[in-house]
Protein backbone atom coordinates (compact mmCIF):
# COMPACT_ATOMS: atom_id res chain seq x y z
CA UNK A 1 0.00 0.00 0.00
CA UNK A 2 1.35 3.28 -1.18
CA UNK A 3 -0.29 6.69 1.71
CA UNK A 4 -0.40 9.89 -0.02
CA UNK A 5 -1.29 12.15 3.12
CA UNK A 6 -2.24 15.92 2.66
CA UNK A 7 -2.54 18.39 5.15
CA UNK A 8 -3.98 21.63 4.67
CA UNK A 9 -4.09 23.27 7.39
CA UNK A 10 -2.87 26.98 7.19
CA UNK A 11 -0.96 25.74 10.70
CA UNK A 12 1.86 23.42 12.18
CA UNK A 13 1.09 20.88 14.14
CA UNK A 14 3.88 21.23 16.92
CA UNK A 15 4.00 18.57 19.76
CA UNK A 16 -0.03 18.28 20.16
CA UNK A 17 -0.78 21.63 19.60
CA UNK A 18 -1.72 23.49 16.68
CA UNK A 19 -3.56 22.03 13.83
CA UNK A 20 -6.01 19.71 14.43
CA UNK A 21 -6.72 17.71 11.32
CA UNK A 22 -2.70 17.64 10.79
CA UNK A 23 -2.67 15.38 13.98
CA UNK A 24 -5.98 13.00 12.98
CA UNK A 25 -4.52 12.43 9.77
CA UNK A 26 -1.26 11.60 11.17
CA UNK A 27 -2.86 9.06 13.52
CA UNK A 28 -5.32 7.80 10.55
CA UNK A 29 -2.10 7.54 8.50
CA UNK A 30 -0.21 5.89 11.38
CA UNK A 31 -3.28 3.26 12.02
CA UNK A 32 -3.10 2.38 8.15
CA UNK A 33 0.36 1.62 8.68
CA UNK A 34 0.11 -0.28 11.75
CA UNK A 35 -2.17 -2.63 9.71
CA UNK A 36 -0.10 -2.76 6.51
CA UNK A 37 3.78 -2.57 7.89
CA UNK A 38 5.00 -2.61 4.53
CA UNK A 39 3.22 0.46 3.11
CA UNK A 40 4.71 3.69 2.01
CA UNK A 41 3.49 7.07 3.29
CA UNK A 42 3.87 10.37 1.46
CA UNK A 43 2.86 13.54 3.56
CA UNK A 44 2.64 16.82 1.38
CA UNK A 45 2.05 19.68 4.88
CA UNK A 46 1.20 22.29 3.19
CA UNK A 47 1.76 24.64 6.50
CA UNK A 48 5.29 23.96 6.47
CA UNK A 49 5.93 23.64 1.85
CA UNK A 50 2.75 26.28 0.48
CA UNK A 51 1.80 25.57 -2.88
CA UNK A 52 1.32 28.55 -5.27
CA UNK A 53 -2.04 29.91 -6.14
CA UNK A 54 -2.91 28.89 -10.21
CA UNK A 55 -2.28 32.50 -11.39
CA UNK A 56 -2.40 33.68 -14.78
CA UNK A 57 2.01 33.14 -13.98
CA UNK A 58 0.96 29.15 -13.47
CA UNK A 59 -2.10 29.15 -16.42
CA UNK A 60 0.41 30.42 -18.88
CA UNK A 61 3.30 27.94 -18.05
CA UNK A 62 1.16 24.84 -18.63
CA UNK A 63 -0.32 26.45 -22.01
CA UNK A 64 3.28 27.21 -22.63
CA UNK A 65 5.04 24.04 -25.21
CA UNK A 66 7.16 22.40 -23.55
CA UNK A 67 10.04 23.53 -25.72
CA UNK A 68 9.46 27.11 -25.57
CA UNK A 69 9.03 26.87 -21.60
CA UNK A 70 11.47 29.35 -19.84
CA UNK A 71 13.21 27.56 -16.80
CA UNK A 72 10.51 29.21 -14.26
CA UNK A 73 8.02 27.67 -16.43
CA UNK A 74 9.52 24.40 -16.72
CA UNK A 75 10.11 24.33 -12.62
CA UNK A 76 6.23 25.43 -12.16
CA UNK A 77 4.97 22.41 -14.18
CA UNK A 78 7.57 20.20 -12.45
CA UNK A 79 6.52 20.84 -9.18
CA UNK A 80 2.63 19.77 -11.01
CA UNK A 81 3.80 17.05 -12.74
CA UNK A 82 5.27 15.22 -8.95
CA UNK A 83 1.73 16.26 -6.95
CA UNK A 84 0.56 14.41 -10.16
CA UNK A 85 2.49 11.52 -10.02
CA UNK A 86 2.20 10.74 -6.34
CA UNK A 87 -1.68 10.90 -6.36
CA UNK A 88 -1.01 8.18 -9.40
CA UNK A 89 0.89 5.77 -7.37
CA UNK A 90 -1.24 6.22 -4.20
CA UNK A 91 -3.50 3.63 -3.07
CA UNK A 92 -4.70 5.33 -0.05
CA UNK A 93 -5.28 9.16 0.30
CA UNK A 94 -5.56 10.73 3.69
CA UNK A 95 -6.39 14.54 3.34
CA UNK A 96 -6.56 17.05 6.66
CA UNK A 97 -9.18 19.37 5.77
CA UNK A 98 -10.30 22.00 8.33
CA UNK A 99 -13.24 23.90 7.72
CA UNK A 100 -12.36 27.41 6.67
CA UNK A 101 -15.36 30.00 6.42
CA UNK A 102 -17.42 26.81 5.79
CA UNK A 103 -15.15 26.18 2.98
CA UNK A 104 -11.63 24.27 2.43
CA UNK A 105 -8.49 25.98 3.01
CA UNK A 106 -6.90 27.74 -0.01
CA UNK A 107 -3.78 25.61 0.70
CA UNK A 108 -6.05 22.13 -0.05
CA UNK A 109 -7.54 24.73 -3.04
CA UNK A 110 -4.08 25.30 -4.53
CA UNK A 111 -3.18 21.07 -4.09
CA UNK A 112 -6.46 20.66 -6.08
CA UNK A 113 -6.17 23.07 -8.57
CA UNK A 114 -2.38 21.62 -9.37
CA UNK A 115 -3.64 18.23 -9.72
CA UNK A 116 -6.71 18.75 -11.55
CA UNK A 117 -5.31 19.02 -15.66
CA UNK A 118 -7.33 17.82 -18.55
CA UNK A 119 -5.97 14.89 -20.48
CA UNK A 120 -4.25 13.65 -17.36
CA UNK A 121 -6.18 13.98 -14.39
CA UNK A 122 -9.45 13.61 -16.26
CA UNK A 123 -10.56 14.00 -19.60
CA UNK A 124 -14.02 14.83 -21.79
CA UNK A 125 -15.72 12.00 -23.28
CA UNK A 126 -18.71 11.99 -25.40
CA UNK A 127 -21.24 11.85 -22.39
CA UNK A 128 -18.98 14.46 -20.20
CA UNK A 129 -16.37 14.38 -18.36
CA UNK A 130 -14.34 11.14 -17.71
CA UNK A 131 -12.27 10.86 -13.98
CA UNK A 132 -8.84 9.04 -14.73
CA UNK A 133 -7.95 8.74 -11.29
CA UNK A 134 -9.33 5.98 -10.16
CA UNK A 135 -8.75 3.06 -7.68
CA UNK A 136 -8.47 4.97 -4.67
CA UNK A 137 -9.55 5.01 -1.48
CA UNK A 138 -9.78 8.30 0.34
CA UNK A 139 -9.83 9.81 3.85
CA UNK A 140 -10.93 13.36 4.20
CA UNK A 141 -10.74 14.38 8.27
CA UNK A 142 -12.25 17.13 8.81
CA UNK A 143 -11.91 19.64 11.46
CA UNK A 144 -14.96 22.50 12.15
CA UNK A 145 -14.91 24.94 15.29
CA UNK A 146 -18.68 25.07 14.97
CA UNK A 147 -21.12 22.21 14.62
CA UNK A 148 -21.94 21.91 10.74
CA UNK A 149 -22.07 17.99 9.43
CA UNK A 150 -25.41 17.68 7.40
CA UNK A 151 -25.93 21.36 7.20
CA UNK A 152 -26.63 23.22 4.02
CA UNK A 153 -23.96 25.50 5.47
CA UNK A 154 -21.32 22.43 5.26
CA UNK A 155 -19.54 23.57 1.83
CA UNK A 156 -16.60 21.02 2.60
CA UNK A 157 -18.07 17.65 1.69
CA UNK A 158 -20.18 18.51 -1.29
CA UNK A 159 -17.49 20.01 -2.82
CA UNK A 160 -14.73 17.76 -1.90
CA UNK A 161 -17.15 15.23 -3.02
CA UNK A 162 -17.96 16.89 -6.38
CA UNK A 163 -14.11 17.30 -7.33
CA UNK A 164 -12.85 13.88 -6.01
CA UNK A 165 -15.32 12.41 -8.41
CA UNK A 166 -15.10 14.34 -11.14
CA UNK A 167 -11.33 13.61 -11.17
CA UNK A 168 -12.58 9.30 -10.70
CA UNK A 169 -12.28 9.29 -6.54
CA UNK A 170 -15.52 7.84 -5.61
CA UNK A 171 -14.81 5.64 -2.31
CA UNK A 172 -14.21 8.87 -0.12
CA UNK A 173 -14.89 8.44 3.73
CA UNK A 174 -15.27 11.23 5.69
CA UNK A 175 -13.95 11.96 9.67
CA UNK A 176 -15.72 14.53 11.46
CA UNK A 177 -14.24 16.52 14.48
CA UNK A 178 -16.84 19.28 15.28
CA UNK A 179 -17.36 21.65 17.75
CA UNK A 180 -13.52 22.43 18.50
CA UNK A 181 -13.86 25.83 19.12
CA UNK A 182 -17.19 25.44 21.37
CA UNK A 183 -15.31 24.70 25.01
CA UNK A 184 -13.48 22.32 26.25
CA UNK A 185 -15.92 19.21 26.91
CA UNK A 186 -17.18 19.93 23.15
CA UNK A 187 -13.38 19.77 21.95
CA UNK A 188 -13.06 16.64 24.03
CA UNK A 189 -15.86 15.17 22.46
CA UNK A 190 -15.75 16.01 18.91
CA UNK A 191 -11.85 14.58 19.04
CA UNK A 192 -13.54 11.47 20.70
CA UNK A 193 -16.08 11.40 17.98
CA UNK A 194 -13.42 11.51 15.22
CA UNK A 195 -10.97 8.81 16.65
CA UNK A 196 -13.83 6.56 17.39
CA UNK A 197 -14.89 6.89 13.43
CA UNK A 198 -10.60 6.31 12.70
CA UNK A 199 -11.14 3.36 14.50
CA UNK A 200 -14.18 2.17 13.44
CA UNK A 201 -12.82 2.73 9.86
CA UNK A 202 -9.20 0.94 10.64
CA UNK A 203 -11.10 -2.12 11.74
CA UNK A 204 -13.69 -2.71 9.24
Amino acid sequence: MNILQINSSARRLQDDQGSVSTRLANELSAGLRAANPAATLTVRDFAVNPLPVLDEAGLGALFTPVDARTPEQTERVALNDQLIAELFAADAIVIGAPMINFSISAQLKNWIDAIARAGVTFKYGESGPVGLVTGKKVYVVSSRGGIHRDQPRDQVVSYLRTVLAFLGMTDVEFIYAEGLNMGPEAADRGLSAARAQISELLTA
